[in-house]
């Protein structure tokens, strides 16, 4: 019987040890040891069973990238700037770092490859993580991420016991059935919806559904990570032994 083999990038990104992206260069560049031997042809097919390491020079990489936490307010986008609106990336200043957290990172001047992990739209407000590292991209937007991403919802009405059925189970988005929401009642106005999945506008689009009218979303948790007293409009780096 022939073995299973699977691309050595793949199997990389599998293993969290980078982004397939990442794996094809430091294929590439020789940066890769198998079973304690160079690959540097990409492409190659291995065993899932295989000894994998960076070398030095790429793990020091690795380890360099940065995670950042940010606190959004209403009406600034979360990538791509748009006319009269700004992106979260231009309010990482040193000035609007929270200085709470004590930590030896630096911030440069100039941030490349940063991307958004999950975005919020322009009228919601709350957590938002931008990293360099693709395997902390991956594992929050995957599509079987199961990730759990918490809202505060303040809405116009008291939710009906109905309503809030058809939110925690029974809806339907662009012909896509939801996973199963946690959706609770705080108070007469405000609910904690709780996500593992992040459909665009998707608390609007299923309150939109049920017949009530959202007025806020505050994103306060992603995985284990939350906002915590991280003011509006401020950032932090996530620090070493946090995880989503």
């Amino acid at each position: 019987m022939t073995e299973t083999t699977l691309r050595l990038s793949k199997l990389m990104s599998e293993r969290k040890l980078c982004s397939r992206r990442e794996a094809d260069r430091y294929i590439e560049k020789g940066l890769v040891l198998v079973n304690g031997q160079i690959v540097d042809q990409l492409g190659t097919k291995v065993s899932p069973s295989v000894s994998i390491k960076l070398n030095s020079s790429a793990q020091k990489e690795q380890s360099g990238k940065l995670t950042i936490l940010f606190n959004k307010p209403l009406g600034i986008v979360s990538c791509q700037p748009e006319k009269d609106y700004q992106a979260a990336i231009e309010l990482i200043t040193e000035k609007s770092r929270d200085k709470s957290h004590k930590t030896k990172q630096k911030l440069p001047s100039y941030l490349p490859k940063i991307a958004v992990a999950g975005r919020l739209d322009i009228n919601s407000k709350g957590l938002l993580v931008l990293t360099q590292d693709g395997r902390v991209a991956k594992h929050l937007i995957k599509k079987d991420s199961s990730i759990e991403k918490e809202y505060l919802v303040r809405v116009s009405e008291e939710a009906k016991e109905t309503q809030l059925h058809l939110l925690r189970e029974g809806l339907t988005l662009d012909g896509h059935v939801l996973k199963p929401a946690k959706v609770d009642q705080i108070d007469a106005s405000f609910l904690r919806f709780t996500l593992i999945e992040g459909r665009k506008r998707q608390i609007r689009r299923m309150c939109d559904l049920v017949g009530l009218k959202v007025i806020a979303i505050k994103r306060v948790r992603i995985g284990q990570v939350r906002l915590g007293s991280l003011k509006e409009g401020g950032w932090r780096f996530l620090e070493a032994g946090e995880g989503f």
